[in-house]
Parts: C-alpha cells; sequence; structure tokens
C-alpha cells in the first residue's frame, strides 16, 4: 500500500504554535464565556485607565511620522526595484485596501455610533445642535487620519522591507535593520505567531458581528423568520463558502473583482442617501464639519480628558477602544494592504492611504450619521435615538425613513454579505502567508482549512456567547503590538537612510582627476584594505611630500605657510596664517570605520582581516567633511590643497562674508 504524502506549505514552527493558541482561547471563551469574560475585562479596563497615554502617544507618532515621510525626500523611494510598477489599477488598489481596512464596520456603525455619541447622557447639557456638532466630530476623529494612519504604518514597513529589500511579506521582515538573520529563527516565529494569532482574533470577532447585522437586516425584511442560531449558521455557512471560493481564485480575480463590485454598490448607496435625505443640511454639515475637524485635530490627538472626568469613561469606551481596535486589525490589513501596493511610491502610498480612504469615510459618515440625526430631530421624534443601543437594526430602521425602503434595504444587505465576504476571503489569504512565510502557491486544502476554522470558531462563539470575551482578548493584545510597531518606525528609518545613501552616493572625491594612466595601482589599491600602519605610512610620505613641495611653491609666490605634524603623525596639516581672518588649514589625518561582517566573510571582495580599516581622510580649518584620500598621488593631493585655496580666496575676497571669516576663531589651531 502506497501512503500519499499531503503537500503543504505550512511552516511548523508559526502553524502549531498559532493553532494551540487560537483554538485553546477560543475553547475557553465558549465553555466559561462569563467567566473569561469578566476576567478579560479587568485586564482591558486597567489597560485602559492606567496605560491608555501609550495608545496615546503611538498613534500620535504614527500620524507625524507618516506625514513626515510623505512629505519629505523619503517619498520618492518606490515600494520595489527602481523600475517596478504597480500591479493593480489606482481604481482596484482603493477598492481593496478599503474592503479589508474598514469594510462591515462602515455599515454597521455609520448609522450607530454618531446616533450614540448625540444621544450620549455625557453630553447631555449640551444643546441638540452642538451633540450634533459633536457626534459628526468624535465619528471623524474615530474612523479618520489616525486609524488609516495605524494601517499605514504596518502597510508601508511591509511592502518597503519586503519588495526593496526581497524579505518574506511577514511581519518579521519589518525588524531586518534590528535583527538582521535573526529574523529567519525563532524570533521571527514568535513575531510571526502573534500576527497570525491577532489576525484570526479580529477577523473572527468582526465577521461574528457583521453575521448578527445581516441575520437582523433578513429578519426586518421578513426573509428570515427570527436571529436564531440555525439561521446564523446558514448564513455563516454560505457566506463563508463564498469567501473560500474567491480566496482560492486569488487576488487577480476573487478579491479584486468583489471589491469594484462593492465600492460601486456602495457608492451608489451614498448618492442615494444624500440625494433623497436631507441633501442641503448634510452638505453644509459636511463643510461644517471638515472645518471642525481641522480646527481640533491637535487638541483631539492628545486629548486624554485627564482635567474631564465626567468624559473619561466614554474616553475608554470610544476612543481608546478605537485605537486599540485598529492597533489590534493592523497585522491583517496591513499584510493586505502590502500585498497589493507593490511598485507604489512612498508618497503616493501615504498619500493614498492616509487621505482618500478619510474623505471617504467622512463623507459616508456624514450623510448616513447626520441624516440620521437630521430625521431623529425632525421626523421620528427621538425614536432613533432611542435605539442607538440595538446598532444591528438601528441601520434598517434609519432606512425606514427613506422613499425605496425595501429596495435600499436589499441593497444594503448586499454590500455587508459582499464586505463579510472580501473581508474573509482576505482574511483567509493573509493568515495562510502568514503561515507559509508569504508562499507563492499553496495547495487549495489550506485556503479551504483557514476558511472552515475561522466558520467553526465563530460560530461556537456566537452560540456560546463567547464573542466578547474574544474581543476583549484581541484588544488586550493591542498593548504590546502598539509598542511593536513603535519600533517599526525605528526599523524603516535605518532601512529608509541606509537606501537614500546608496542610491544618492556619489562617485568618491578621489575619483576626481583621475585619468587612465595609473589603473593598474588604482585597481591594486581598491582591491585591498589598509590598516593603520599603511595609513601613516601614507601621511608620512605621499601628504608630507605633498605639502612640503607647497611649502615651498607658497614661500616663492610670497605666502607665509607652515606645516603642522608630530614625530609619529597621526595627521599633517598645511597651514597660511593671517591676522583678521580665519587661518586657511587642509590636513590629512587618520580615520577608522567598521567594516560590515558581510564584507569579511564574502570571497569576491577585498580581504580585511578585521572589522576596522583605517584610512587617510582630509579635514578643513573650517570644519567642513572631509573624505577618503587614500588614492590621490602626490600630485593630486596637491591639486586638491590649491582647489580649496582657490575656495578660500574666493569667499574672503567677498564683502558680504566679513562678518563670518572674521571671527576669532585661529586659537583652535596654534
Amino acid at each position: 500500500m502506497v501512503k500519499t504524502k499531503i503537500r503543504t506549505t505550512l511552516k511548523k514552527g508559526i502553524t502549531i504554535p498559532s493553532l494551540i493558541f487560537i483554538i485553546g482561547v477560543c475553547l475557553i471563551s465558549a465553555l466559561y464565556p462569563e467567566i473569561t469574560d469578566s476576567l478579560l475585562t479587568v485586564v482591558k479596563g486597567f489597560i485602559f485607565v492606567n496605560l491608555n497615554w501609550i495608545y496615546v502617544w503611538a498613534v500620535s507618532i504614527f500620524v507625524i511620522f507618516l506625514v513626515y515621510i510623505m512629505t519629505s525626500k523619503y517619498g520618492n523611494i518606490r515600494l520595489g526595484r527602481n523600475d517596478s510598477r504597480p500591479d493593480y489599477s489606482f481604481f482596484s488598489w482603493l477598492s481593496m485596501l478599503f474592503a479589508a481596512g474598514m469594510g462591515i464596520g462602515l455599515m454597521y456603525f455609520s448609522v450607530a455610533e454618531p446616533m450614540q455619541h448625540y444621544s450620549n447622557e455625557i453630553f447631555s447639557d449640551k444643546s441638540l445642535v452642538q451633540r450634533a456638532q459633536n457626534a459628526q466630530l468624535y465619528t471623524f476623529f474615530h474612523w479618520g487620519i489616525h486609524a488609516w494612519a495605524i494601517y499605514g504604518v504596518v502597510g508601508l514597513a511591509l511592502a518597503y522591507f519586503s519588495y526593496r529589500y526581497r524579505l518574506p511579506l511577514s511581519l518579521r521582515s519589518c525588524f531586518y535593520p534590528l535583527l538582521k538573520d535573526r529574523i529567519k529563527g525563532r524570533w521571527g516565529n514568535v513575531i510571526d505567531v502573534f500576527a497570525l494569532c491577532s489576525t484570526f482574533f479580529g477577523i473572527t470577532t468582526t465577521l461574528g458581528f457583521g453575521v448578527v447585522q445581516i441575520n437582523s437586516g433578513l429578519v426586518t425584511l421578513n426573509i428570515l423568520p427570527d436571529n436564531s442560531f440555525l439561521y446564523q449558521v446558514l448564513i455563516v455557512a454560505v457566506l463563508v463558502s463564498l469567501a473560500i471560493f474567491s480566496a482560492v481564485s486569488g487576488l487577480d480575480k476573487g478579491v479584486r473583482i468583489l471589491s469594484n463590485i462593492n465600492i460601486t454598490a456602495v457608492v451608489i448607496l451614498l448618492l442615494f442617501v444624500l440625494f433623497l435625505g436631507p441633501t442641503v443640511y448634510l452638505i453644509g454639515s459636511f463643510t461644517e464639519g471638515i472645518g471642525t475637524y481641522i480646527n481640533s485635530f491637535f487638541t483631539l490627538t492628545f486629548n486624554t480628558h485627564v482635567y474631564e472626568e465626567g468624559t473619561q469613561t466614554w474616553f475608554y469606551d470610544w476612543t481608546i477602544l478605537y485605537w486599540a481596535w485598529w492597533i489590534s486589525w493592523s497585522p491583517y490589513v496591513g499584510l493586505f494592504i502590502a500585498r497589493i501596493s507593490k511598485g507604489r511610491t512612498i508618497r503616493e502610498f501615504v498619500a493614498a492611504v492616509l487621505i482618500l480612504p478619510t474623505l471617504f469615510n467622512f463623507i459616508w459618515m456624514s450623510v448616513f450619521g447626520n441624516s440620521a440625526i437630521w430625521f431623529d430631530m425632525n421626523v421620528a421624534d427621538g425614536f432613533l435615538s432611542q435605539m442607538a443601543n440595538d446598532p444591528d437594526g438601528l441601520m434598517f430602521q434609519f432606512l425606514e425613513y427613506l422613499p425605496f425602503t425595501k429596495f435600499i434595504s436589499f441593497l444594503v444587505i448586499g454590500i455587508i454579505i459582499i464586505f463579510f465576504v472580501t473581508s474573509a476571503d482576505s482574511g483567509i489569504f493573509v493568515m495562510n502567508s502568514i503561515a507559509t512565510k508569504n508562499a507563492k502557491v499553496s495547495p487549495r486544502w489550506q485556503t479551504i482549512g483557514w476558511g472552515t476554522l475561522l466558520a467553526v470558531l465563530a460560530l461556537i462563539l456566537l452560540n456560546a456567547g463567547g464573542l466578547a470575551a474574544l474581543q476583549s482578548m484581541t484588544l488586550i493584545t493591542a498593548l504590546p503590538f502598539s509598542i511593536i510597531m513603535l519600533l517599526f518606525l525605528v526599523s524603516l528609518t535605518k532601512g529608509l537612510m541606509v537606501d537614500k545613501n546608496y542610491y544618492d552616493k556619489d562617485f568618491s572625491s578621489t575619483t576626481v582627476p583621475w585619468s587612465g594612466e595609473q589603473w593598474k595601482d588604482r585597481l591594486r589599491q581598491i582591491a585591498s584594505f589598509n590598516d593603520a600602519a599603511s595609513t601613516h605610512r601614507y601621511i608620512e610620505t605621499t601628504a608630507k611630500q605633498a605639502f612640503g613641495e607647497l611649502l615651498s611653491e607658497f614661500a616663492v609666490n610670497g605666502i607665509d605657510a607652515k606645516l603642522n605634524y608630530g614625530e609619529n603623525p597621526e595627521r599633517i596639516e598645511i597651514e597660511i596664517r593671517y591676522d583678521l581672518i580665519n587661518n586657511f588649514i587642509y590636513g590629512v589625518r587618520s580615520e577608522s570605520k567598521i567594516v560590515s561582517e558581510y564584507l569579511l566573510n564574502e570571497d569576491n571582495l577585498p580581504d580585511a582581516e578585521e572589522n576596522l580599516v583605517y584610512f587617510p581622510k582630509s579635514y578643513f580649518g573650517d570644519n567642513r567633511d572631509g573624505y577618503d584620500v587614500k588614492l590621490f598621488t602626490k600630485n593630486e593631493l596637491i591639486s586638491d590643497v590649491l582647489k580649496h585655496y582657490d575656495r578660500f580666496i574666493n569667499i574672503i575676497s567677498e564683502e558680504k562674508n566679513t562678518m563670518f571669516i572674521s571671527s576669532d576663531s585661529n586659537h583652535r589651531f596654534k
């Protein structure tokens, strides 16, 4: 009997620990939902109350960092080779990152969040108009630039190190400048296990809430009789099957096509509510809301409500919860955004990720949230406010106040279903990518397996009431991951600096006067590393001879110059002294630099016994940066001194430089 070996691309060091932790947490949450939820709620409460400043500072730093990177010299760096181009059209790219980044949340909270802020008793001392303005402002804050900055940091770090440094599309790769090759071992596995578990928990809880909203909508439309668990099983079975089919089809087919369809349907729904709702009110409130958001941006960003005890509970339950939620989702969304962003420039990536989805979110939340508030104040007599704590059915109740209610309700359910499928299929793709270290081709049974596990555990938690516990677990993991994301910034900064220096680095100043006459000597010098003795020898011979000849010629031309050096010189300099202006100094000194370990182990590069090499470097009296002169011949060194002396004469001859050049700094060189 021949045994058939099951082909798999799963990595045991990542997959097995992840599955043990995922299944263990889900089973504990399902078997002991109340105890688990109570315990995790206490931990979450402690973090939100005592460590909320970590979230505030982290998210603020993410925003500042991305804005700086977008506007800096690093913005032109491409996520890939310099000649690479995007894999997807701009519309498809935006559609996919938008569907993955917000998805079901837009449908779930577009009416519910503004209405909950508007009806919250904490703001009962304010007028209805002020409460409506605050509702829009806080919704903008929670769904705006800050949320997308969190996604942007992870997505940018992943895309940069994966496509620029040609590392695996994995969170471990973001630590390459800090850990180097250690990312391939145990540390890398730990990072990927964390990312896989966080991704699974985030998708499971979000899809669980999506199922409940779809069920509620179908009950409202009298398609289903109630919200029983049996119908939720049927919904999950159908939708996850669609998600698995889409994931198996790949990004270029399933995910891209569904995302394009969904964004088109979303725009149609948006325009429908805008033009058949209170249009003038919506346009005016959106305009005013943008202005209020911009004016309040920094106050909102750094506000911890420490001086407002009455609103602190609201701050923990909303702002801090949102920051934790977006952070906990960022491994999944960041991986997906990175996967579809190859070939974009950093400036294009950051601008698109920060600005365009934020602007769309603002328009969406204004149209739906402000319409609901307007209906509540003018038509519904406060009925929508009373339903604020029932977000599952609030969207469909809101649609009752618009024409063509049944048609638009079907459209909403259709959009939620597609959001559900696109979130699930992109989640399945990301989880398989993490578990396989970004294997290019995986067997289909793995994709089916991740989708099945997602559906089964989500249903178990729904039935047992364990989703709240899992949500708390997800939010708790956001704290350590926020620290990890800050390290991403350090790593990304180091990588970008090396990248920019590599491509901007010009030929050495040493090569400027070269001709082809002494090319064999040049090659011999290039193909060897200097030790301290050879550098001292250069100073004793070439530099000393060059400066000696210059000294004699300066004297012939009536210029009083002198030579400064010691018995065993590590430096030598020629100095021309002046009374009223700074002295002219050109010197050569011995300096050292550390050679990369990779260079030491490379066969086809110069031999070096130690990782410290020495070289003669020029320096000047005005403290400008010098350069390596080891390849200069005696005459070339003389020529270089004269070029700097000519520069010196031209500068001191200009009257506008008088104040600067007449400062008494000559004593430093005595």
